[in-house]
């Protein structure tokens, strides 16, 4: 699988180099590495050194001997140092503690508003966060970096959330500044549609190169995989189909202040405001969920036509980007197969043979967890760069 953060590429020098091809986990002995990298047994030695110094590999069991003493084997030691992964939605926090292959040791979250400020909720991280540190037996020192998504525009260059529209109060606040002073390490924050396509692509897609993630809830965006790589643009607006206007609108205003774009036809809220016009008690993604799932024939109309718009959409995107899989996530896949019908209806139909024939459209496998499993994901990405191992070899300083 390709490293897909922009502190990914396996270029690097001296230990880092060695360290790329141990992140995989597999053991391998001193000769194995020299033949790999083309270095001399001495000199492959001196970098295992360097990076046991920093606790980053060890030892492991003996490989099996052809003949005299066994070679010893040198593996990542993944277990002995973790990465925090936080999600922000717009009524809750979810935060994860992984290893550095991203198998999860502790989680858990709370449901919280995110207009209550940016103070108010990053304390909540912050705490969920130290309480799984200390839940699973590690320290601070233990941990490499953290990895953050949050419901808005971020620049990716300062991790500022920028203009986001349901986040009052984090308009350019300084996330990572307030994180980094609670965790001490590193802090990566980027939108949460981007580190959602992440999650999905680690956890079910590793061998796809070309993907889209769409998610569908109180807004809609997405999150571009483009030849093994996450695509976030010029601005880090890369994926913004919410605002792409749909032909046949019927004037709904959009909180960008544009009529009729997608997140303003077909969002969560936007179903359950036609279904209130009908007459139904709908006031948010949950309520329209409940009424699909009680067979309410108007709201699984809703939900269908909702899946329409966000196809028509697609099907436009699919001859820019030619994904070779599009996952649908997001509070909305909760209505069941309706919406996704509406979605391969209308992309089937509209996008051209070519740019389709091997083309999935699928249903979310990791469902909530995308977005808390790419926020680490974020993390591990940056703790495990070529540049962050060298300066911490160079520095001489333990993890």
């Amino acid at each position: 699988m390709n490293d897909i953060s922009n502190f990914s590429g396996l270029s690097g020098s001296g230990a880092s180099e060695l360290f790329q091809l141990l992140r995989d986990g597999r053991p391998r002995t001193r000769t194995e590495l020299a033949d790999a990298m083309g270095l001399a047994r001495s000199t492959v030695t001196l970098r295992i050194e360097a990076l046991m110094d920093i606790g980053l590999v060890g030892y492991v069991d003996d490989a099996v001997s052809t003949g005299g003493r066994p070679s010893t084997r040198i593996a990542l030691k993944s277990g002995s140092k973790v990465v925090l992964g936080i999600d922000i939605g717009a009524s809750h926090v979810r935060v994860a503690l992984t290893d550095l292959l991203g198998h999860r040791i502790k989680e858990g979250g709370q449901s919280i508003e995110v207009s209550k400020g940016p103070e108010t909720v990053l304390e909540a991280a912050v705490k969920l966060g130290k309480k799984l540190l200390k839940e699973s037996a590690h320290s601070l020192d233990d941990l490499l970096s953290v990895g953050v998504g949050v419901p808005g525009p971020v620049e990716h260059r300062t991790g500022r959330p920028f203009n986001p529209p349901i986040m009052p109060g984090w308009n350019g606040f300084d996330v990572p500044g307030l994180l980094k002073e609670q965790f001490h390490v590193p802090v990566l924050v980027d939108n949460d549609v981007n580190i959602m396509a992440l999650g999905e692509r680690n956890a079910s897609w590793p061998d796809v190169d070309n993907m889209l993630f769409v998610k569908i809830a109180t807004g809609i965006g997405s999150g571009i995989i483009s030849s093994g790589r996450l695509q976030r643009g010029a601005d880090g607006v890369a994926g913004d189909i919410g605002h792409i206007r749909i032909h046949n609108g019927t004037g709904a205003p959009c909180h960008c202040g544009n009529l009729d774009c997608l997140e303003a036809v077909a969002s969560g809220p936007a179903v359950a405001a036609k279904l209130r016009a009908q007459g139904h008690e709908a006031n948010t993604s949950e309520d329209v969920i409940k009424l699909v799932k009680s067979g309410n024939a108007q709201a699984v109309q809703a939900v269908r036509q909702a899946g329409r718009d966000v196809g028509e959409v697609l099907s436009s995107c699919i001859s820019l980007i030619n994904p070779s899989v599009i996952v649908i996530g997001g509070s909305m896949t909760l209505t069941g197969e309706h919406f996704i019908a509406g979605i391969r209806e209308m992309v089937y139909s509209r996008a051209i043979p070519v740019a389709t024939q091997h083309l999935r459209i699928v249903q979310s496998g990791s469902g909530l967890d995308a977005g808390v499993l790419g926020a680490c994901m974020l993390a591990i990405h940056h703790a495990m760069s070529p540049e962050h191992i060298d300066s911490l070899v160079n520095a001489g300083k333990p993890l």
